[in-house]
Order: structure tokens, then C-alpha cells, then sequence
């Protein structure tokens, strides 16, 4: 009896030192986004004479106002919403094609091999390693030649063909776990190509979907060098935007409105993981990354 008292009693240290320990992580973690938006909630008098974690003493949303439609980008003064704009009419498109080109892809990669398939394989994976700096001035030339520099339309295209490498990764690796049984006997019974992705494999593929939305959103969504390299005055995406209001002078540092702006520009991909967040667990455990 006493051993096994000893033994609960070490197993409910144990699990009370993890929780502490997580709870730790947690708030270590938190910190910067307290940090914000306490800042965020500031008047400049405040920040410059309190203590960075104090807690505002008379919050107020004026420096969000500001960063949302007064804040100067440069030479413009409006605001982070165009460029907010600019960055979901970019987004979206860009995920959603990637994605079912991938969904596609990775369908015949796992089941409808062809003499040559590993190595159209092998090269999409190497793509998926390729750094964004080489392939910058191959774009900028085909950007060029199809008159799409400096467009949104441009943007969404170079983010699609470089978002196919890894939406195809990912599910091919997630159908391989399909049994080839399941689409043998489906052609044995007629059903061909499409019928057997639209009946059988589409179905089965709500889950690496939603990882690759997730993925797709957040690396197109963040990006930054392509924004700035590709995108024109009226096509750069909000992280371009939110660099160019942080390092524009204007006699003083709005730290209050910078914050502001850093979660505007942060707020949707928040958002997409505390809604979406369960989904990605899910697809990865289901073979997102298997094979």
C-alpha cells in the first residue's frame, strides 16, 4: 500500500510539474502579443511614462484608426486597408488554385504512376527546397514577357507555381495511404480519371485539404520578398505595407499605431489557426506527411 501511494503521489508531481511547465511556455510565449496589444491600447504620453507590461490606464482604439486608415506608407497617408485588400484579393485565388492543382497532382503520382513518375517526384521535391532568391530574376523575365509585372495577377501566379511543389508533396503522401485496391476495383467497374478522383479520392481528402489551405494561406499571406520584388505601387500586399509604415519618419516613433498595425497585418492567419487549428492537426496525423 505504501509503495503504491508513493507511486501516485510521484505520478501527480509529475503531472503537476508538466502543467507548470506548460503554463510557463504559455505565458513565455503570449508575452509579445500582451506586449502589443497593451501598446496598441496606448496614448504615446502613456508608453513613454509607464513601464513596457503595465496595463493601459485609459485605452483607446484611435492608434488602430490610424493604422487601419491614416498612417503614411511612404508617401501615401492611407492606411493599411488597401494593401489589406490587396494581399486577401491575392490570397485567396493563389491557395485555392495551388491547392487543387496539388490535390490533383499528387492524385497521379500515387495512383496513376507513369514512366517517369519518381522522377517528376524527386524534382518537385527538390523545388520544395529551392530558396525564393533564385528564382526571382527567372520570374521577374516571365512576369515580363506575359505583362504581369507589378499586378496583383502577377502575384498570384508566381505564388501558384510556387506553392504547387508543396501542395503536391503533401498530397501525394497523403494518398499513397489510400489503398490501390480501392481504385483498381473502381476502373475494373469503368470508372475512369475523374470519376474516381470526383467519387472515391475527393471525399477521402477533407483533411489534407485544410492542411494545405492553412499552409498555403499562411506562407502567401507572410511573404514578403515577393511582395516587394514583384508587386507595383497598387499591387503590394500588406507586409510590404506594414515595412514601409514601421521604417516611414515622420519626427516621431508611433509605437502605439506600429503595434496596431503589426496584428492588423498578423490578424487573418491568427484567426484562420484558432478556428482551422484542429483540421491541421488532424490532416498531418491522418499522412500529410507520411510516405
Amino acid at each position: 500500500m505504501h509503495a503504491n501511494s508513493s507511486t501516485s503521489s510521484g505520478v501527480r508531481l509529475g503531472r503537476i510539474a508538466i502543467y507548470v511547465l506548460l503554463v510557463f511556455c504559455a505565458l513565455y510565449y503570449l508575452a509579445p502579443l500582451y506586449v502589443m496589444v497593451t501598446t496598441s491600447l496606448k496614448s504615446l504620453d502613456e508608453i513613454r511614462s509607464g513601464n513596457l507590461l503595465d496595463i493601459p490606464l485609459h485605452p483607446n482604439t484611435s492608434a488602430w484608426a490610424k493604422a487601419w486608415g491614416g498612417a503614411c506608407t511612404g508617401v501615401q497617408c492611407e492606411g493599411l486597408a488597401p494593401y489589406f485588400w490587396n494581399s486577401v484579393k491575392m490570397v485567396i485565388p493563389a491557395v485555392l488554385i495551388s491547392t487543387f492543382v496539388g490535390s490533383v497532382n499528387g492524385y497521379v503520382l500515387a495512383h496513376w504512376r507513369f514512366r517517369g513518375s519518381e522522377i517528376v517526384f524527386t524534382a518537385l521535391m527538390v523545388g520544395c527546397f529551392i530558396p525564393f532568391q533564385v528564382v526571382i530574376l527567372p520570374m521577374a523575365r516571365l512576369l515580363g514577357l506575359m505583362h504581369l509585372a507589378n499586378t496583383t495577377y502577377g502575384l498570384i501566379l508566381v505564388h501558384i507555381i510556387y506553392g504547387i511543389a508543396f501542395t503536391t508533396l503533401f498530397f501525394r503522401n497523403y494518398y499513397v495511404s489510400v489503398p490501390d485496391e480501392l481504385v483498381k476495383a473502381a476502373r475494373i467497374d469503368g470508372a475512369g480519371f475523374g470519376m474516381i478522383y470526383w467519387r472515391i479520392i475527393l471525399p477521402l481528402s477533407l483533411p489534407i485539404f485544410m492542411v494545405c489551405f492553412i499552409w498555403q494561406f499562411t506562407q502567401i499571406w507572410n511573404d514578403f520578398l515577393f511582395g516587394v520584388v514583384f508587386g507595383g505601387s497598387d499591387a503590394q500586399p500588406v507586409t510590404v505595407a506594414l515595412n514601409n509604415l514601421v521604417n516611414t519618419s515622420t519626427g516621431v516613433t508611433e509605437y502605439n499605431v506600429n503595434m496596431a498595425a503589426a496584428i492588423i497585418a498578423a490578424l487573418p492567419t491568427l484567426v484562420l489557426y484558432l478556428v482551422a487549428g484542429k483540421y491541421f492537426v488532424r490532416g498531418l496525423t491522418a499522412g500529410a506527411v507520411k510516405g
